[in-house]
């Protein structure tokens, strides 16, 4: 049977509270969230997928704040890999953003005015737990897969190690069991663009007077990280921007986008000022900066599945510098380790990290054959 509340209800005020790993708690919780297909009889078809740090609930339909296209509608709809005609695929917009879930971005009812900084600080672990939160409230007991990529993918094996009673298939991708420091520091060189913007303002800022400027740059960053030497040789190598000639006919220099591959960076920077809030960015990367989940289950990553009766599934990719495939090997060894059934592939893409939201017909392969979904 079709729960008429699927497909209808996007956004729901959660009475709470939910308890946080860094002390205290949330009530109420607001939960904005996406789902396509219907759940069957005995509610035990749905998957849930997780997004990245700079993605959002709409997986599979346009976005109503640009407009664009879902960002997986390759892996996400009826006769995909990911099949609506056979689950009800659910997608969350993760706690701490600024796409209708609680986070810095929401209104504090007092003021009228941002949360902003008083928002607590939060971790993947209490994001999973506010999407367990949701799935309760929907009336779903367990999971047939949780699947996600990059963050998305933490998300996943924090619903494995604690929740292991819901989750019957786990798959990973492009992802981590915990952030290394070369992954702090960058977040961090991010986190201090926005903060040294003179508009951040200690996080006490308007929504149409952002800090722009730096969560541009931290942006362009980040962006930097998400691809490869390879890929960026290939799109951009040294090309320079069309400009028109000096005068004299001789070269000219300076400061501006000269190279094609600075213009297309600074077009990132620009456009995701658009779309996302400082203040949330700052949240989230400080959650995937603290995320490791061995140190959650006493320093070894085999005991945070030892409870587990999924299977898993782990991909990466062998561009990705990001997360690169030594830490995904890292979480199939412990998943051996804890007698938990497990298939690796590393799949190869020029693309580095970002090759896991790119159309790829091997991955597509991969998620039909994880989920029987079928060629």
């Amino acid at each position: 049977m079709t729960d008429a509340r699927f497909g209808l209800e996007r956004r729901v005020t959660l009475p709470g509270p939910l308890a946080l790993d860094g002390g205290g708690s949330l009530a109420p919780i607001e939960v904005a969230y996406e789902t396509y297909g219907a759940l069957d009889a005995d509610a035990s078809n749905a998957v849930l997928v997780c997004h990245a740090l700079t993605m959002d609930q709409h997986v599979a339909s346009p976005s109503p704040r640009t407009g664009k296209p879902g960002w997986w509608t390759s892996m996400v709809g009826p006769g995909r890999p990911i099949d609506t005609d056979r689950f009800l695929v659910v997608c969350i917009n993760v706690l701490g953003s600024c796409m209708g879930s609680s986070g810095p971005a929401s209104t504090d009812p007092a003021t009228g005015t941002p949360v902003g900084m008083a928002f607590p600080v939060i971790t993947i672990r209490d994001m999973v737990r506010a999407q367990a939160l949701l799935l309760d409230h929907l009336g779903i007991a367990s999971l047939a897969a949780v699947v996600g990529g990059s963050m998305g993918g933490m998300q996943a094996l924090s619903w494995a190690a604690t929740f292991p009673d819901r989750v019957r298939a786990c798959m990973v991708i492009a992802s981590t069991a915990r952030h290394t420091a070369q992954n702090i520091a960058f977040h961090e060189v991010g986190r201090q663009a926005i903060m040294a913007d003179p508009r951040w303002n200690g996080g006490d800022y308007a929504s149409d007077d952002p800090p722009a400027a730096g969560l541009a740059v931290a942006r362009m960053a980040a962006h930097i990280t998400y691809l490869s030497e390879a890929g960026l040789t290939q799109k951009f190598g040294r090309r320079l921007q069309a400009r028109p000639d000096s005068p004299d006919g001789a070269r000219t220099f300076g400061f501006d986008a000269d190279f094609q591959v600075e213009s297309y960076l600074r077009h990132q920077g620009l456009s995701f000022v658009d779309r996302f809030d400082a203040n949330s960015y700052l949240y989230i990367t400080r959650a995937m900066d603290y995320f490791d989940l061995a140190e959650e289950h006493g320093g070894r990553l085999a005991d945070a599945f030892r409870d587990s009766t999924a299977r898993f599934c782990i991909v990466s990719f062998d561009t990705d510098w990001l997360y690169p495939t030594r830490d995904s090997r890292a979480i199939v060894q412990a998943l051996n380790a804890a007698g938990a059934p497990t298939s690796f592939v590393e799949l190869s893409s020029p693309f580095g990290h970002d090759a896991f939201l790119l159309d790829s017909p091997e991955l597509e392969r991969i998620v039909r054959g994880f989920l029987g979904t079928g060629a």
